[in-house]
């Protein structure tokens, strides 16, 4: 289904995308990050925050590192600060990065089984549905973190994954 090549690109594509928005984002006026902008997490920050703790709970049932400390209704407090932030968001996609240059294709063979809070129960489902589902949640959200700076007159980064540059 899916390849180690496919979760690389994948890893290049989310810290190429997330450096885009780690310069911009310390940079913007703090109440117009936190503002209620009708996203489904209300903000920017809200939003950027719930993507941050959903990366580290998905790589703590990938690489077996620490999850979040915060449960999910809370997720869109992970970082207290915009600079607080892009630091954990550089970190998160280092580790996103080696995990990805480390997989095999037997690691994304088989099932995965935790307990997920949003479920309220036990889960089971293949590694690979798993991996497509961090990425895909990545996409999701920053394009609406994209949608809320365009409509604010800022210019992030172009989304499309062709246009990636080789050495991102």
């Amino acid at each position: 289904m899916i390849t180690p090549e496919y979760c690389q690109t994948m890893a290049r594509y989310n810290a190429w995308q997330n450096n885009g928005l780690r310069e911009m984002i310390p940079t913007m006026d703090r109440d117009v990050l936190y503002e209620d902008r009708g996203a489904f997490f209300g903000s920017i920050m809200r939003t950027l925050n719930h993507l941050l703790w959903g990366d580290a709970i998905w790589m703590s049932r990938f690489d077996g590192g620490a999850p979040p400390d915060l449960p999910l209704e809370d997720s869109f407090e992970m970082a207290p600060t915009p600079a607080v932030w892009a630091a954990d968001r550089f970190r998160m996609d280092a580790r996103i990065t080696l995990w990805a240059q480390s997989v095999h294709a037997v690691d994304l063979v088989g099932d995965i089984e935790w307990y997920s809070g949003a479920m309220k129960k036990q889960m089971s489902m293949p590694k690979a549905i798993c991996v497509i589902q961090l990425f895909n949640h990545q996409t999701h959200h920053r394009g609406q973190v994209h949608a809320m700076l365009t409509a604010l007159g800022q210019k992030p980064n172009d989304t499309d994954l062709p246009f990636m540059p080789e050495d991102a």
